[in-house]
């Protein structure tokens, strides 16, 4: 699938990982969404040595939508700190199983992660070693069956968007590790990060780089 970059400047690149992509590499030896990128980077400019590029949040392989990459050693600084900042906006649409007692609501809870497992666990109240996660949500559409929710991350949490939704009995579609019903092909999640807002690595002026929701997930609601 060819590189699809939607938005760049002298600092900062961001593409968007289709489902079923690895954003870095990891003991699978999978071809990874960073080297597409450096790839990108040095046939565009003719690089000859090593490209660098900064990883600056992450998506699950299973996951689609937009990943921001530094291209400069200033970019990564300026971004990596905005991100520590929570001042980036993150959004996300997902279709979830059932139908939410809400039509809007934040969700504040506390995350453990087991590095062996690569699973999290939620809880309610704080717990040695837990992080503090929020997000909000609101619903788009339902059917009763399933919901199409937009979804802004207050924090960024390793797999908060899924925990927390499974937490509190709406997995995400397809994402049997958090409580959906069954698995969709190739393992994939009806989830997308959909939105990304932040300042340039020079300026305040604010970028906000934007994809459709994924087709796909009309043919659930």
């Amino acid at each position: 699938m060819p590189l699809q970059v939607l938005y760049e400047d002298n600092h900062l690149i961001a593409v968007y990982k289709p489902a079923g992509v690895l954003v870095q590499g990891d003991v699978t030896g999978d071809p990874t969404l960073m080297d597409e990128v450096k790839y990108y980077l040095k046939q565009k400019y003719h690089k000859t040595g090593k490209v660098f590029l900064g990883l600056l949040h992450r998506l699950d392989r299973n996951v689609q939508g937009i990943i921001l990459f530094a291209k400069t050693s200033k970019g990564a600084s300026r971004l990596s700190e905005q991100f520590r900042n929570h001042t980036v906006e993150k959004i996300y649409h997902a279709v979830v199983e059932g139908k939410l007692k809400k039509e809007k609501e934040t969700l504040v809870h506390f995350l453990t992660k087991d590095e062996n497992t690569n699973r999290t666990t939620v809880h309610r109240l704080q717990t040695t070693g837990s992080q503090r996660a929020d997000l909000s949500y609101e619903v788009v559409k339902s059917n009763g069956k399933y919901s199409l929710l937009k979804v802004k991350l207050g924090t960024g949490r390793s797999h908060q968007i899924r925990a927390q939704l499974g937490y509190i009995g709406s997995p995400i579609v397809g994402d049997v590790k958090y409580g959906a019903s069954k698995q969709l092909p190739n393992q994939v999640l009806a989830l997308a990060a959909t939105s990304l807002a932040f300042a340039t690595a020079t300026t305040s002026e604010l970028v906000i780089v934007e994809v459709p929701i994924p087709k796909d997930f009309n043919s659930f609601i």
